[in-house]
């Protein structure tokens, strides 16, 4: 962990993505995602949407998390660290808002209780991020 701060110091233009900002992500996309994981209205919802509005929210969820990180703070995708050209704190912050959403789904047992298939999870899961992907940004772009 040392090593690599001297080595990310050499480099000034490059912003640090550490544990402290996964860990902000973290609790922002677990409390802004919790209260709809278990709401009805969001399981009848998913369970009525298409493919086109399913992609849609995916679409959203990209939208919202790179708009907060990126346009509305003061923050150049450019100077970060990178996968394949992708940010690094945007990666992590699309794996945490899923993530999160089905880590509760799951622990609630909201599939179960909600009597929802495989791809109605998947739906309820896709509208779940979008809450979370708000929390887990703007609690990174704050903090």
């Amino acid at each position: 962990m040392r090593r690599t701060r001297r080595l990310l110091a050499r480099f000034p233009n490059v912003s640090r993505f550490g544990i402290d900002d996964v860990a902000q992500q973290i609790v922002g996309g677990f409390i802004l995602s919790a209260p709809f994981v278990v709401t009805e209205e969001v399981w009848t919802l998913a369970a009525s949407m298409n493919g086109l509005q399913t992609a849609i929210t995916i679409f959203m969820v990209l939208a919202i998390g790179y708009g907060t990180l990126y346009r509305a703070e003061d923050r150049e995708a450019e100077t970060e660290r990178a996968i394949a050209g992708v940010p690094l704190r945007f990666i992590s912050l699309l794996v945490i808002s899923y993530t999160s959403v089905t880590i509760l789904a799951f622990v609630f047992d909201a599939p179960a209780t909600f009597g929802a298939a495989p791809s109605t999870t998947f739906k309820a899961i896709c509208i779940g991020a979008i809450f979370s992907v708000v929390g887990a940004a703007t609690a990174d772009s704050l903090f």
